[in-house]
């Protein structure tokens, strides 16, 4: 089977960051960011591995765009995965309805949403099929643009409209959006259905743009199988936190699977054994370092994402914890 080129992916903008007006924040000093005001681009390329973060990391602050690239430049991070959210309102998508209150009770389940408010989600989706079947790309290429210039790259794409109740038109858009704001694959959670990933495959050839498959921790050594053998455009978004919460070593599954992976989510979480919580990196049982350091050995060019999933400590914020574990991972890189 043909394997993905990762060797095509550039991670370092070109043009100046004081020309887009922000500052970047830096920490000299590992685990103890002094948020030192400086000019300059930011560069989470370390010793070869390059080093990323998903949005969604930020998600418990604004998604805008702008506010999302001045998270990236106070965090050092150079390189994202962006959640579709972000570039779907700079590009003006429709609106979403608010979102239902699906706060569990006493007895735990989740309220049933009222037929009115199913009524709005469905029409939502409409709504957005329709968008996404029409937009230009215009606006995404200006996005990837400005984040370019401010010396940021996007690398993935993960919208949400690979699903298995999204037509063909917004898989083909989330692929051409994907190409128009740098990235070179669209990522997405890991159907069950093997005829989904067999059409998204399917869809992927034809934009010759890949498709990564996300899990959590039913990821196994072989749960990617099926979709790896349908399409030379299915390829591999492990997630090594959850890995190792499943039970599973990651060192042997990228040392065997590495041609396959695009990207790879990093967190710290306690083994399956040691009942599989998340926690603040170094605390936990998943080989962050050696795994980073397997990287730079081996001159693996897949991106290392950093997911921000552990609980934020009174006091602090999401882009400080985000520039903690960027530090973390700068220093077990010797950069």
């Amino acid at each position: 089977m043909e394997q993905p080129d990762n060797s095509r992916r550039k991670f370092i903008g070109t043009s100046a960051l004081a020309a887009a007006g922000f500052i970047m924040a830096r920490s000299p000093i590992f685990g103890a960011p002094a948020y030192v005001r400086k000019l300059g681009k930011p560069n989470s390329l370390f010793n070869g591995v390059q080093v990323g973060a998903i949005t969604y990391s930020w998600r418990s602050l604004p998604q805008d765009a702008e506010s999302v690239l001045k998270y990236c430049i106070d965090c050092n991070i150079s390189a994202i995965e962006m959640m579709g959210n972000t570039p779907e309102q700079f590009a003006g998508a429709p609106e979403a309805p608010p979102r239902p209150a699906m706060a569990p009770g006493p007895d735990g389940k989740r309220p049933e949403m009222t037929e009115e408010q199913k009524a709005a989600i469905k029409e939502y989706g409409a709504k957005m099929a329709e968008w996404r079947a029409k937009v230009p790309m215009d606006k995404f290429t200006q996005l990837r643009k400005m984040y370019n210039d401010a010396g940021v790259t996007i690398y993935a794409y993960k919208p949400n409209a690979l699903g298995a109740n999204n037509t063909d038109a917004e898989v083909d858009y989330a692929l051409r959006a994907a190409r128009a704001l740098g990235a070179n694959q669209a990522t997405v959670e890991l159907p069950n259905d093997p005829a989904q990933t067999k059409r998204l495959g399917d869809i992927a050839a034809k934009n010759k743009t890949y498709i990564a498959y996300h899990g959590h921790t039913q990821q196994t050594p072989t749960w990617w199988d099926t979709a790896l053998s349908q399409s030379k455009f299915n390829a591999m978004n492990l997630d090594m936190g959850h890995y190792v919460a499943a039970g599973f070593d990651p060192v042997e599954l990228i040392n065997v699977k590495h041609y396959h992976i695009l990207s790879m989510h990093i967190k710290d979480r306690k083994s399956k054994e040691h009942g599989g919580a998340n926690v603040v990196w170094g605390s936990g049982d998943t080989p962050i370092i050696p795994v980073l350091e397997l990287m730079r050995t081996k001159k693996y060019k897949f991106p290392a994402t950093i997911e921000l999933e552990y609980e934020i400590p009174a006091g602090s914020d999401a882009v400080k914890e985000t520039a903690k574990c960027v530090e973390y991972a700068k220093k077990a890189l010797n950069a």
